[in-house]
C-alpha cells in the first residue's frame, strides 16, 4: 500500500515532545481561512509505501530521546486511514512513540488506529457551529464532536492547538468558552497551546493561484495572545 506524502521533516521540534520525524500527508477536506499549507489540500500521487516510511523513521531513532518519535501531520492524516494504520502498526513494533496532528475530520471508526497512537495533537478551529463554519468553510463540527467521543474512549494523551485569529478568537468571551468546551468535551488534555495567526504561508496562495480569504487580515499580536493565554489558564486550571 502506498500513501500520498507531501514532505518529511527529520528534526521537528514543535510537533510533539522531543526530536521528531514529521510525515506530512496530503489531503484535507477543510479549507481553513488561515491555512498555511494549501498545497496539501489535494491528495496527489501515492509516492511512499509504509515500509519506506518506516525505514526513513528508523534512521532517526537514535535521536528519539526524551520522548521523541514520529508525528503524522498534513493536510489531514486521518484521510489516509488505511495507509496510516498500516504504517503505525509497523512503527509500534519498533518501539516508536507515535503522534498524529489532526483536526479530527477523517473517515470515522478510529478505535483500531487509536490502539497504536500515543498522542494526539488536536486542532480546535472554533467552539460554535457558526464560528466553525466561518473558519473552516465546512459544516463539519458534528463530525469533529464524534471524533472527540471516540478519542475519549481511549487513554491517549492530548495536546490542544488553538490558532488565535484577530477579531475571531482574541476576546475573553471566546477564551472562557474554550475553557468550558475543553473541560466538558475532551479528556486527557495535558497541554494547551495558543498559536498567534501569522501570514507566513501567504505566498503559497499567490503561487498556486488560490484566493486567500485572509489576504488583508492582520497578524495576531503575540503580546496580546500571551495575555489571553494567561487569562485562559486562570479559568482552565
Amino acid at each position: 500500500m502506498k500513501g500520498s506524502v507531501a514532505s518529511i521533516e527529520t528534526f521537528g521540534l514543535v510537533d510533539g515532545p522531543g526530536i521528531r520525524t514529521v510525515i506530512f500527508l496530503n489531503g484535507c477536506n477543510l479549507r481553513c481561512k488561515y491555512c498555511h499549507n494549501p498545497e496539501m489540500w489535494h491528495m496527489g500521487d501515492a509516492n511512499y509505501t509504509s515500509d519506506e516510511i518506516v525505514k526513513r523513521v528508523l534512521r532517526n531513532k537514535p535521536y528519539f530521546k526524551n520522548g521523541g518519535g514520529v508525528t503524522f501531520s498534513g493536510g489531514e492524516p486521518l484521510l489516509q486511514y488505511e495507509f496510516l494504520l498500516e504504517t503505525v502498526k509497523k512503527l509500534k513494533k519498533e518501539g516508536i512513540h507515535i503522534a498524529i496532528d489532526t483536526a479530527g475530520i477523517g473517515l470515522g471508526d478510529y478505535q483500531e488506529l487509536f490502539k497504536y497512537i500515543d498522542m494526539v495533537l488536536l486542532d480546535v478551529k472554533h467552539i460554535t457551529k457558526d464560528g466553525y463554519i466561518g473558519i473552516t468553510r465546512r459544516d463539519y463540527l458534528d463530525k469533529y464532536m464524534k471524533f472527540l467521543e471516540e478519542l475519549n474512549k481511549s487513554d491517549i494523551e492530548v495536546w490542544i492547538r488553538q490558532v488565535i485569529v484577530p477579531n475571531v478568537h482574541d476576546n475573553k468571551e471566546y477564551i472562557y468558552g474554550l475553557s468550558k468546551f475543553l473541560k466538558e468535551n475532551i479528556k486527557n488534555v495535558k497541554r494547551v497551546d495558543f498559536l498567534p495567526y501569522h501570514k507566513l504561508g501567504s505566498e503559497k496562495y499567490v503561487t498556486l493561484k488560490i484566493n486567500n480569504p485572509y489576504v488583508l487580515k492582520e497578524e495576531m499580536n503575540k503580546e496580546k495572545c500571551d495575555k489571553l493565554y494567561q487569562e485562559f489558564l486562570k479559568d482552565y486550571q
